[in-house]
């Protein structure tokens, strides 16, 4: 009777051999090998040409997030589950750009129809994802985890967007590294500036797209409100500072760059 209890209980909770890694340690050991940090710590490049030759660690990676059955992942706090899909997405970004390298930018991959965000390339939780899966699936929206600082960590290999950092994504210290993407993003004037001649905030397009997700974040009644405790990174102008805290600096949006982040 006991063993047939014991080999139940088996069945019902299999025992896996290998637990997944939380730290995400080889992803960090593979960025911090191709990342290069420019402008200043504000923005990064990739290395794709070195990294297309050693992509040995980077695909065990990707099966051990594949490896990752939904029951498991429904067991993991909820900042673990969020580290995770975006190191994902991060992680099978730079496969599909190594995949098709070289590329002046991810839009080139794919067609029209079938843009590279679309394109079913990999398995995650039990199913055939997209990186829009991820995104727009699992981690956007009231019914994903309500986060808007996601679109300053999700990396779309292109000059126009955040900095992809060199180590990963982790849960014991996510929030402050989310916080961090933020203010670093805000602090590129590449892509987010006070314009002293016409007194506009130019901000990236990404806050045109994404607008609604910003609206309620820590009490952010207006996108205007998001950008009031980042008036020192947004400008050097002791007056435009003055109207970002005070949300009076009309918006505008600056054009984005689909450059590939390469780093020559």
């Amino acid at each position: 009777m006991t063993r047939c209890f014991l080999i139940a209980l088996l069945l019902m909770f299999p025992l896996t051999s290998h637990a997944f890694d939380q730290s995400h340690a080889q992803w960090t050991d593979q960025l911090q090998k191709y990342v290069v940090w420019v402008h200043n710590g504000v923005a990064s490049k990739v290395n794709y040409a070195a990294w297309k030759k050693d992509r040995g660690n980077l695909n065990r990676y990707l099966e051990q997030l594949s490896n990752v059955s939904k029951q498991e992942y429904q067991r993991w706090s909820r900042d673990q589950q969020l580290a995770f899909l975006i190191n994902a997405y991060n992680a099978f970004t730079v496969a599909l750009v190594l995949k098709n390298y070289p590329v002046d930018s991810i839009k080139e991959i794919g067609f029209w129809f079938r843009s590279p965000w679309k394109q079913r390339f990999f398995t995650l939780l039990g199913e055939d994802r997209s990186l829009d899966d991820i995104e727009h699936r699992m981690i956007r929206g009231r019914s994903g985890f309500d986060e808007p600082r996601i679109h300053f960590a999700l990396v779309c290999a292109s000059v126009g967007c955040p900095a992809l950092p060199n180590e990963a994504f982790v849960a014991v210290d996510l929030d402050k590294k989310l916080d961090e993407a933020v203010s670093r993003f805000l602090s590129d004037r590449q892509r987010n500036r006070f314009n002293v001649t016409t007194g506009q905030l130019e901000v990236s397009s990404i806050f045109d797209w994404y607008g609604n997700d910003f609206i309620g974040f820590r009490g952010s009644k207006t996108l205007q409100d998001f950008f009031r405790p980042y008036a020192p990174q947004l400008s050097g102008d002791l007056v435009g500072q003055k109207r970002i805290r005070e949300g009076t600096a009309p918006l505008s949006f600056l054009p984005y760059d689909w450059t590939l982040n390469d780093y020559r």
